[in-house]
């Protein structure tokens, strides 16, 4: 599972050991709002929605097990390579990510031959 963030408030169920280690195993990068913070996870919090609106509520699937492909598929095509994201700067999150790896490694070269 590399590449795995799962967002979630500090709800018991999430701070919890078991669910620590569970993660752990399974390679899952845990991601919690802060303390008092309501915008931390403003971002997962839209996405939701998002999903519904623009694709699940469109379509209709047969199982659940083709509604999580399809979904998926849908979010890899075209929620990370083509629609545009406010928190992005308004680019797609695969160009923003190449945009700020580029930077970082711009960064690390210059720290290097400094």
């Amino acid at each position: 599972m590399d590449g795995v963030i799962f967002h979630s408030d500090r709800g018991s169920e999430y701070t919890s050991e078991a669910h620590y280690s569970l993660c752990d195993q399974l390679g899952v990068v845990q991601s919690m709002e802060r303390v008092g913070s309501a915008l931390d996870n403003a971002t997962a919090e839209s996405f939701h929605p998002t999903i519904k609106v623009e694709y699940a509520h469109r379509h209709r699937f047969a199982t659940r097990a083709e509604a999580r492909l399809k979904i998926a598929t849908w979010i890899a095509d075209f929620c990370n390579t083509r629609r545009r994201h406010s928190a992005a700067g308004g680019l797609p999150p695969v160009e923003f990510e190449r945009i700020i790896n580029h930077k970082h490694a711009e960064t690390r070269q210059e720290a290097r031959a400094a």
